[in-house]
């Protein structure tokens, strides 16, 4: 990621979590789903197209804390640039995290 869009995501985190900017979505995640995605972020590498690295500590403590149902929804949701979605749905099982699959 380039320094400006690590930059802006951190911004948009800052923005979000002072309540300055406030995200409402009817879904499970409610208005965490954009703190859901800048969490995410260890595990881009992992997700990269054609990627074979496997998930960090902080990826899979990421997973883990975001649970099942958030994930799902990132990976349902509007593509997010740079991320394979079938890698990405393999997150969960090569970090133990054994959530049931998305429907």
């Amino acid at each position: 990621m380039k320094k400006s869009q690590v930059l802006t995501v951190i911004l948009l985190m800052v923005l979000v979590e002072s309540g300055l900017v406030k995200v409402t979505m009817a879904h499970p995640c409610g208005r965490t789903f954009l703190s859901a995605l800048i969490q995410l972020v260890p595990c881009r590498p992992s997700v990269a197209p054609f990627s074979t690295l496997s998930p960090n500590k902080l990826c899979c403590a990421a997973i883990r804390m975001l649970g099942q149902p958030c994930l799902c929804v990132l990976a349902k949701g509007p593509p997010i640039s740079g991320v394979d979605r079938a890698l990405a749905l393999q997150i969960p099982g090569k970090c133990s995290a054994n959530f049931p699959p998305c429907n």
